[in-house]
């Protein structure tokens, strides 16, 4: 763990993946958390998830399902103890696609998609807020280029900035 302004932090990463690419992105944010000196959980949503989970900030991803997040990630937010985590951060994260494999007209795919409510980390936002939790306002999309993948070439470092990016803001 280390100290965050003056406070020490636990992330945790819950995630459902499809094909492998959420999962992915998922290890990018916990690597990076872990590199910044972070007691890191990651929970596969596919899996057993144990009844009590506590941290100061979650990411919470999934694929982006017909515009929706995947159901084991629903039924995860639904069952957040609201208590535990009030006043507390979660981000959202999807991955997204098939998006262009030309960078510049990925960037701009993913800028448009930002602003769509289509999306599973917009659909991640809208559940927790319902329940009271606090969402930063910023989801971060993960391109994919393929219909079930590869995820695009910057992918993983893109999380890991953004991941440092959510950081600061805690500071």
């Amino acid at each position: 763990m280390f100290i965050q302004g003056g406070i020490t932090l636990k992330g945790v990463v819950a995630f459902d993946s499809v094909h492998g690419n959420t999962k992915r992105v998922a290890e990018a944010i916990a690597e990076e958390l872990t590199a910044a000196g972070h007691q890191v959980e990651v929970l596969n949503l596919k899996e057993q998830v144990p009844p009590e989970v506590t941290g100061d900030i979650m990411f919470i991803g999934s694929p982006t399902r017909v515009g929706k997040m995947t159901r084991q990630t629903r039924d995860f937010i639904e069952n957040l103890d609201t208590g535990k985590w009030s006043g507390r951060t979660i981000v959202a994260f999807d991955t997204v696609g098939p998006l262009s494999k030309d960078p510049a007209k990925r960037e701009q795919a993913l800028s448009s998609i930002g602003q769509s409510p289509r999306t599973a980390a917009h659909t991640i936002q809208e559940v927790a807020l319902s329940r009271g939790l606090t969402i930063s306002p910023e989801a971060m999309h993960i391109a994919v280029v393929g219909m079930w993948g590869p995820l695009a070439p910057d992918a993983l470092d893109m999380a890991k900035q953004r991941t440092r990016h959510y950081l600061e803001q805690l500071k």
